[in-house]
């Protein structure tokens, strides 16, 4: 299930004016920020969906009634592009376990690539739900790759995937690739991709706008 939380008007729209907007995005601090800002939102709204469960708590006056959520995901992050939107899910799920996984792009040509995934260093992580966070989803091989990855240590009970921008070839080979429990939650769509595999309009490079150019 897809779900694109930009289609509705709110304040993300301009969140994700200005991680686009060439100008707004010399601001490496802003843009951090903005990438943090629309994970807390496609957070909430993912945590709408999530095990609930009613507690008592017990306020100076007498015992108030909640709904919080039934057990804590764990939060994963692909370095190094998904660390400024890693920050804006821990803010609000502040009591789970964060995980964190590489994956690149191990170019043979220009136009010709591989998904190499080498570090991973998480908790226990069979049978819970898992938040993975990356900002942009371009054709989803880094996405299935890091799935792969994690396969070998157990098993999700859900998966929810967080990603600024997204293009319908990627969301089609993630639900073609991932487990009918994988959900995810997307700021925008666009339409095309590159024959290097970027997005347009897209916004350029998430990692190298957030951290600097790699060499």
């Amino acid at each position: 299930m897809v779900h694109h939380i930009g289609l509705q008007s709110s304040i993300l729209g301009q969140y994700l004016a200005e991680i686009r907007a060439v100008g707004v995005q010399e601001d490496r601090l802003r843009f951090r920020h903005n990438l943090k800002r629309i994970a807390e939102i496609l957070s909430y709204e993912l945590s709408k969906t999530l095990p609930a469960v009613q507690t008592a708590v017990q306020t100076p006056l007498g015992e108030a009634r909640v709904s919080q959520p039934a057990e804590q995901p764990v939060l994963f992050t692909i370095l190094r592009a998904g660390l400024a939107m890693h920050a804006g899910v821990l803010r609000y799920f502040d009591h789970a376990d964060s995980a964190y996984i590489s994956a690149y792009r191990k170019h043979s040509s220009p136009e010709v690539f591989e998904i190499e995934v080498e570090y991973l260093a998480a908790p226990l992580i069979d049978q819970k739900i898992w938040l993975i966070s990356d900002p942009m989803l371009a054709t989803g091989s880094s996405m299935v790759a890091v799935y792969e990855a994690l396969r070998k240590h157990g098993s999700p009970k859900q998966i929810h995937i967080l990603s600024a921008i997204a293009t319908p070839e990627a969301l089609a080979f993630v639900k073609q690739k991932l487990p009918a429990n994988t959900q995810i939650w997307v700021a925008a769509i666009d339409d095309e991709l590159t024959a290097k595999s970027y997005i347009v309009p897209g916004l350029g490079d998430a990692g190298d706008l957030a951290f600097g150019t790699k060499i």
